[in-house]
C-alpha cells in the first residue's frame, strides 16, 4: 500500500488529480475526497460498491472495477487503500470530537 502524506493529498486535490489503489493487481484511479458526493459515501457504507465506484473512480476504471468481481475482502482492502491515497482514513470524521467531560454544572 502506498499511503501519501497529507500535504501530497492536498496538492492532488488542488490539482484535480486522482489517487490510485490496487484491486486484484489492477491500478485504479480515484477522485479526491473533496469531489465525492454524500451519496457516494452512503453507497460505500451500504456496500453498494458498483454505485460507489461509478461515483468516485475515473470513468475509464469503473468497468474494470466491475469486471474484476473482487471479493468483499479484496474490495475492503481496496477502498481502504483508495481512501488513504486521496488523503482520508476510512472511519475518520473531519468533525470536531466531543469532549468526554460533561459541561453540566451541579
Amino acid at each position: 500500500m502506498s499511503a501519501i502524506t497529507p500535504a501530497a493529498a492536498q496538492e492532488n486535490e488542488a490539482n484535480g488529480e486522482y489517487g490510485t489503489a490496487s484491486l486484484c493487481g489492477s491500478e485504479l484511479r480515484i477522485k479526491p475526497i473533496t469531489a465525492w458526493r454524500p451519496s457516494y459515501l452512503r453507497a460505500l457504507r451500504e456496500a453498494d460498491y458498483d454505485t460507489w465506484a461509478a461515483g468516485v473512480l475515473h470513468e475509464d476504471d469503473v468497468q474494470t472495477f466491475i469486471d474484476l468481481d473482487a471479493t468483499f475482502e479484496e474490495i475492503n482492502a481496496f477502498t481502504t487503500e483508495a481512501m488513504e491515497s486521496v488523503g482520508e482514513t476510512p472511519g475518520k470524521s473531519s468533525a470536531p470530537s466531543r469532549s468526554s467531560k460533561t459541561t453540566r454544572r451541579r
